[in-house]
């Protein structure tokens, strides 16, 4: 008979918090060294009210550790060439340190094209198709966010992932297939879900192995609590809207009683992938000043 556990939580904003200290102090001895301070330009098209919250919510990390944060509004009619041709100019201008195009675009913007015309030096989401082959090489500190925020709650927990048992379920551009490499890098044994495994009925068992589970999907709930293995560390990405607030991937009051760590949504994951954003911000800084 399995034992209950309930699980100690994850609390991203508590490790955010530790984590912006730590950067700040870092900003105050570069800005001692070198005399400036990382200055980072926002892309926003158009003026959506729900972007401009999370702008602003960035603004104010930026402020918080000491980084210069500027965000960009152009017009939603902004041609593909327009848009290129301005993110050209912020890359020949030596004052601007890293950019990022916010998300989401107008359907006629082409991100990708768009995102892999940044300086990769500049690139603050490391999303640059160079910066993702550096990651898969070992040679970059500049991270995609959220698989680095990811990463920081599983250190918090002080368990080394040499030979764990991983299981990432969501293999998207920009969570689940960056997450793996960097899981790979610390020797866990990964395996990725995506919509096939599911198809093919075997999501379940797969996630009732996993000495860590991690979910980035978008779905309410799909991982229902009775599935988690006992002990196991569960990282829950999702962030949805529901007539009762907003509730994460994993049935959170079920999975609570069996996982040994468990991320709350809201509260979990986004406040520190806000963070490393500056982080990368900061590396791109010092990568630019070492040239």
């Amino acid at each position: 008979m399995e034992t209950t556990v309930s699980a100690q939580i994850l609390d991203g904003k508590q490790l955010a918090k530790t984590l912006k200290e730590q950067l700040k102090k870092e900003v105050i001895e570069l800005k001692s060294a070198t005399g400036k301070v990382a200055h980072l330009i926002n892309v926003m098209i158009g003026n959506d009210y729900s972007s401009c919250a999370y702008a602003n919510s960035q603004k104010r990390v930026a402020e918080e550790i000491g980084l210069n944060y500027e965000l960009v509004n152009l017009a939603q009619n902004v041609s593909q060439g327009e848009l290129i041709k301005y993110i050209q100019k912020l890359n020949a201008d030596p004052n601007v340190h890293g950019i990022m195009i916010h998300k989401p675009v107008p359907s006629h913007i082409d991100y990708h094209e768009v995102a892999n015309c940044l300086d990769m030096r500049k690139d603050l989401e490391g999303i640059n198709v160079a910066n993702i082959g550096k990651m898969l090489l070992g040679e970059t500190q500049i991270i995609p966010c959220t698989p680095a925020a990811v990463m920081e709650h599983l250190r918090s927990t002080g368990m080394s992932l040499r030979g764990k048992e991983v299981v990432v379920v969501g293999a998207s551009e920009i969570v689940g297939k960056p997450l793996s490499l960097l899981l790979l890098r610390e020797y866990a044994t990964v395996s990725v879900c995506h919509i096939a495994t599911s198809e093919a009925g075997k999501l379940q068992e797969h996630i009732g192995r996993a000495e860590i589970l991690i979910v980035a999907v978008g779905k309410a709930e799909l991982v229902k609590g009775s599935w988690i293995k006992n002990g196991a560390i569960v990282v829950d990405v999702g962030i949805n809207q529901v007539k009762d607030g907003i509730v994460g991937d994993v049935e959170f009051e079920v999975a609570r009683e069996r996982a040994s760590w468990i991320t709350p949504v809201p509260g979990g994951v986004g406040p520190v992938t806000v963070v490393m954003l500056m982080r990368n911000g900061i590396e791109a800084f010092k990568q630019q000043i070492r040239k």
